[in-house]
């Protein structure tokens, strides 16, 4: 089988996490990178690591490298591109990307000049005066980063963070890759109790349960390279199978809780969708108010956040009640990410750790409180 080299585009902070999964899939040279992990592999690891990846945002196969101050320099490093190998003659090739600190800067005109040189490499390589684009979908994505240029094919789809689970989200929900990530850092392996008690529409309670059962979180759903006429079918099978042949069923206890009753329902729905229905409960309850569900175990949650549900005063009063309400709650360990630069005030307490993490565009903080026992 050929070899490729793979981008894998992560929300910022979570670069090592999506690293460490790619080695435990036993993927080959893995390079960390701001906002990114690369590494290498046949067709079999681009279909594992679509699959099994939790943290990752998608999987792009790396087809050119090179710098480029000028259009025609951008088209002749796309021209040089043995396209050929990866869209078939019928095949529809649109084009996106971004630029940054570069001599070209319009995307428009990038992606127009991308386009214009990706048709005529397979119009010559084909014999066609006009390519039909009939066929699979091949997207061609670029990056051009201080006058170097980077070409990829997504072999993803839609990003990895659509699991296929959760159709309808609440008024603020959380992104899937983020919410796993979370529940890494916990280090939490099936063995505690797990408790959101902001659950909204289930997010997290859902990831917690697939890291404990090791179910791969693109077993619900479809990836564009499935179509690609180069990679064999069976790979994707022989993959799901082996998937599914790690899954462990033990019995797990994972709660998540809310004071919206439409957002327990929509959690529940979401949960049975997942396939980890019989895994998790879900119950009406206040956060500020309701009894702890166990002595002990890991609390991890993602609070409404001043600037998107409620007004900043309203969040740092929640906050605070919040706080008061855990004051004795020894045995739990504590995860709480949210934007409120001042979370350890109202809170009450400071966090043991903390780390940036991105939830979408809102820069914020994930608050470890890892020390059991309360502090003197």
């Amino acid at each position: 089988m050929s070899e490729f080299e793979f981008c894998v585009p992560c929300l910022f902070g979570l670069e090592g996490l999506a690293g460490d999964e790619l080695r435990r899939l036993d993927m080959a040279d893995v390079r960390v990178e701001n906002g990114r992990v690369l590494f290498s592999g046949d067709s079999r690891a681009m279909a594992k690591a679509n699959v099994c990846l939790r943290t990752g945002e998608r999987v792009l196969l790396v087809l050119a490298d090179f710098p480029a101050k000028t259009f025609e320099e951008l088209f002749q490093g796309v021209y040089q591109t043995n396209l050929e190998d990866f869209i078939p003659k019928d095949g529809s090739f649109p084009v996106k990307g971004h630029c940054l600190n570069s001599q070209l800067m319009s995307v428009p005109d990038c992606q127009a000049i991308v386009k214009k040189a990706a048709s005529k490499r397979l119009g010559e390589k084909y014999g066609l005066s006009w390519l039909p684009e009939t066929g699979n979908k091949y997207q061609l994505q670029f990056s051009i980063m201080n006058d170097r240029v980077q070409l990829f094919l997504d072999t993803t789809g839609p990003g990895l963070h659509k699991r296929g689970y959760r159709a309808v989200g609440n008024d603020a929900p959380l992104r899937e890759t983020l919410a796993a990530a979370m529940v890494q850092l916990t280090k939490y392996r099936g063995r505690e109790y797990v408790w959101d008690p902001f659950c909204g529409s289930g997010t997290i309670a859902i990831e917690a349960a697939m890291i404990a059962r090791n179910k791969a979180p693109g077993a619900f759903r479809r990836f564009s390279s499935e179509a690609f006429s180069w990679v064999e079918p069976a790979v994707w099978g022989d993959v799901r199978t082996e998937a599914r042949d790690r899954e462990f069923h033990g019995k797990y206890q994972i709660l998540g809780s809310d004071n919206d009753p439409k957002c327990v329902s929509l959690a529940i729905h979401n949960a049975r969708k997942a396939g980890v229905a019989d895994c998790i409960s879900f119950r009406d309850g206040d956060a500020t108010k309701m009894d702890l569900p166990a002595q002990s175990g890991i609390l991890i949650c993602n609070p409404p956040y001043g600037q998107r549900m409620m007004e900043q005063r309203s969040a740092q009063q929640l906050y605070t009640a919040f706080g008061r309400h855990l004051r004795y709650a020894d045995g739990w360990k504590k995860y709480i990410i949210t934007s409120e630069p001042e979370f350890e005030h109202y809170f009450g307490r400071r966090a043991d750790k903390k780390r940036k993490l991105y939830n979408g565009m809102i820069k914020c903080d994930y608050y470890m409180y890892i020390q059991t026992g309360r502090k003197k």
